[in-house]
């Protein structure tokens, strides 16, 4: 489905990612983890094309998409949905319109300036908030909704552009362990019921372990770790956060145990949020 090639984004001297190869030949939950600085968001802003590429390329179903403009690189984006930390809704507009913002790229200027949505269009964001379990927020303020129900509502807005993949920046990083756990919950029914490819940047160990089919571990811009769950042992935690790192750096202050070789007593201590 995607490939990335060389893929590399230079910030002047800095390469925030440096020639970075991957390929994801089905619909998968794959996870992204590192340190803040590593080089993930970055990555997930080039495929989704709101950052441009310095160079390399961004191969989906054998089109480059990192040479789109235009139309069709709105078309693309259409096709790549990005759910942010924050969430990026309007705040006092209702719940049930910021869904309907998600076919902005595909509806007139006009008609999507003044909120001429079709009864059919109105229809299918009410059956997809429903499905994310916030059906009766929808005629809500965004703003008068929890951090968990609005990053649902951000989920919502992303399938109504019904997109082959969705990309997830940190998406429970400013959530409470239950929410975030609802939101996890949220975006791995829909890749597992719907088969779409979700890539998602996480912060712990714990969530990439519990909801991830692949992880990939990045470092200083490079990828230095991609592989199945099971396989995050110590050394490898080592190689990608580094000998002095905090594992959870938004949520805790637990550092990499000096002296453990069990993987299951190090994955425990390293629980988080």
């Amino acid at each position: 489905m995607l490939e990335l090639r060389k893929l590399t984004r230079e910030f002047g001297a800095r390469k925030a990612v440096d020639s970075v190869s991957l390929y994801f030949d089905r619909p998968a939950f794959v996870g992204i983890i590192g340190r803040s600085g590593a080089g993930k968001s970055t990555l997930l802003r080039m495929i989704n094309r709101l950052t441009d590429v310095s160079a390399g390329e961004i191969l989906f179903e054998g089109r480059n998409v990192a040479a789109l403009t235009g139309r069709e690189k709105r078309e693309w984006q259409s096709r790549c949905a990005m759910v942010f930390q924050q969430f990026n809704l309007v705040p006092r507009m209702d719940v049930a319109s910021n869904v309907l913002h998600g076919l902005l790229g595909r509806r007139p200027t006009l008609a999507a300036i003044f909120d001429f949505w079709s009864d059919a269009d109105i229809a299918q964001a009410l059956q997809i908030l429903d499905r994310l379990g916030i059906a009766e927020q929808a005629s809500k303020r965004a703003e008068a909704l929890s951090g968990g129900q609005q990053q649902r509502v951000a989920i919502a807005r992303a399938l109504m552009q019904d997109p082959a993949i969705i990309l997830a920046d940190e998406p429970i990083a400013s959530l409470d362990p239950m929410n975030a756990q609802i939101v996890m919950d949220t975006l791995k029914r829909i890749q597992t019921e719907d088969e779409r490819m979700v890539i998602a940047n996480l912060h712990t160990l714990d969530t990439a372990r519990r909801y991830c089919d692949r992880v990939i571990g990045m470092r200083d811009g490079r990828v230095v770790f991609d592989g199945r769950p099971d396989q995050l042992s110590t050394g490898v935690a080592r190689e990608i956060y580094g000998a002095d790192a905090s594992f959870n750096e938004a949520a805790t202050s637990t550092a990499i145990p000096a002296d453990t070789s069990a993987d299951e007593s190090y994955a425990t201590a390293m629980l988080g949020a």
